[in-house]
């Protein structure tokens, strides 16, 4: 199991929840795209979209609640 965090690593989010790329999908954070993976933490994943801190908190705390 994989505690989720703001520093968690996408590939090892992707290994220990599989259906976790549909809820990135749906949240606007596409981790795999056109086969090229994104491969950093959740949160360079958000800030590379726009999010701020409040906003990766929140998606932190779904995910926690989804999937932990």
């Amino acid at each position: 199991m994989t505690i989720i965090t703001r520093e968690t690593r996408t590939e090892d989010l992707v290994s220990a929840y599989p259906g976790v790329v549909g809820f990135l999908i749906e949240a606007g954070l596409p981790c795999v795209v056109c086969g090229e993976p994104f491969w950093g933490t959740l949160a360079e994943l958000a800030v590379q979209k726009g999010w701020d801190d409040t906003a990766i908190d929140a998606l932190v705390e779904r995910l926690r609640s989804e999937f932990e």
